[in-house]
């Protein structure tokens, strides 16, 4: 689904990645970890093709298609899709209108995916404009199911939200990544993994997220490069946690 190699980023003067090769196989959901200013949201950046991010060196492989420089719409519309951390907000455009852009020609019933994220009521309002940080973000997920990318980038999704907003955003991270986009919530963790078909690169600093959704390989990015790669998502939260982002390496011994 994505494959990344030996990635090169620049912003303004300044060498932000350094080296970064990682493969994400359909159906496989990544967590990212790592310090503020390691390179985290850089490198959603330069998969999704920003022009404020420069490719120095390397490639990024979509569908082992070379993207390395397709523009930020042609990536949208070959099926990669993103919620930010901090979103803007749009005087003058509705969150209705907004999806039905992000549509793309999908059939979709936008009310039917509002009423689980309780967005409803807030299609006909300039998007964002107004909303908390939990409606800011469930608003995120909802562009993003209407797009229904084949590869989901997230940007510290539980960043600023509370426990119950929490809930609902990995519920529909959960309803993304799934086959159809339509499985129950009563399904159990391995039956969603086994029914993916989608790919996911989640990035968190609190690991709340992990509560809700099941992820299959932890990373850290530490200093521009990845570093213990492949690992449990779970054991490496806790590796962080007891060792810090330098000395995590040593979880691996």
């Amino acid at each position: 689904m994505l494959r990344i190699e030996d990635l090169h980023v620049q912003v303004g003067d300044r060498t932000i990645l350094q080296g970064v090769n990682l493969h994400i196989r359909p159906g496989e959901t990544h967590v990212l970890f790592g310090p503020n200013g390691s390179g985290k949201s850089t490198l959603l950046g330069a998969i999704l093709g920003f022009s404020r991010y420069k490719i120095t060196r390397g490639k990024i492989y979509f569908k082992d298609e070379d993207i390395t420089h397709l523009s930020v719409h042609e990536r949208a519309e070959r099926g990669i899709g993103i919620a930010f951390q901090r979103p803007p907000v749009l005087r003058g455009v509705t969150l209705r209108d907004l999806l039905r852009i992000s549509g793309q020609g999908n059939v979709v019933n936008i009310e039917e995916l509002a009423e689980p994220l309780n967005l409803v009521d807030f299609l006909g309002r300039d998007v964002n404009y107004g909303f908390s940080g939990g409606e800011t973000k469930r608003s995120e997920m909802l562009q993003l199911l209407v797009q229904n990318p084949d590869l989901v980038l997230l940007d510290e999704p539980e960043s600023g939200v509370d426990l119950e907003n929490i809930a609902l955003i990995g519920q529909a991270i959960n309803r993304l990544l799934q086959k159809d986009g339509l499985l129950g919530e009563e399904r159990s963790r391995r039956e969603m993994k086994e029914a993916r078909k989608k790919a996911g690169l989640i990035i968190t600093h609190t690991g709340y997220i992990l509560d809700y959704v099941p992820a299959d390989v932890g990373h850290v990015l530490y200093e521009g490069k990845l570093s213990c790669s492949g690992l449990n998502p779970r054991e490496l939260l806790g590796c962080i946690h007891k060792l810090g982002y330098g000395e995590c390496t040593r979880c691996l011994a």
